[in-house]
């Protein structure tokens, strides 16, 4: 028999991803996934690969579980503006406005994306540095075939 888990408890890993517009990845943080999203905001802004161009305000638009004060500065603190939505309020602004897009299902089709590469599906990894080298290995081919598809 196998070890006794806590109700509520969960095994597996959980990515914490920060993405540009088309969906190209450019911040990987990963935990457990018995891990609240709020904690891994901090991490995962630190560790952007690419940073803004000079002299541009970026937008961080992220979802109903980064709602807060604390959430918010830390946005504020690394020069982001926050734009915190859940989906109904999104969905809701989209009906109203009809050229405005969404912005969620740029997350969800790159997550899609990654999801393609079997061994991500289910993570059957021992250690979180080898569950980080195969993430970081999707978004890098994630990035060459965005890459690709600009430049052709």
């Amino acid at each position: 028999m196998g070890p006794i888990l806590p109700i509520g408890g969960k095994n597996g890993r959980k990515r914490s991803l920060l993405f540009d517009g088309n969906g190209i990845p450019l911040s990987l943080v990963v935990a457990g996934t018995n891990r609240h999203d709020r904690p891994l905001l901090a991490p995962t802004l630190d560790s952007i690969v690419v940073k803004p161009p000079i002299g541009t305000i970026p937008n961080l638009c992220a979802d109903a579980g980064y709602k807060g004060a604390e959430a918010k500065r830390e946005m504020e603190q690394r020069g982001y503006v926050p734009h915190i939505k859940g989906r109904r309020e999104e969905a809701a602004q989209i009906k109203d406005m009809p050229g405005l897009k969404a912005r969620r299902w740029v997350v969800e089709r790159t997550h899609s994306w990654m999801n393609r590469s079997r061994k991500l599906l289910v993570s059957f990894e021992k250690s979180e540095l080898s569950y980080t080298a195969l993430v970081s290995l999707s978004t890098a081919l994630i990035c060459w075939r965005q890459t690709i598809s600009i430049y052709g």
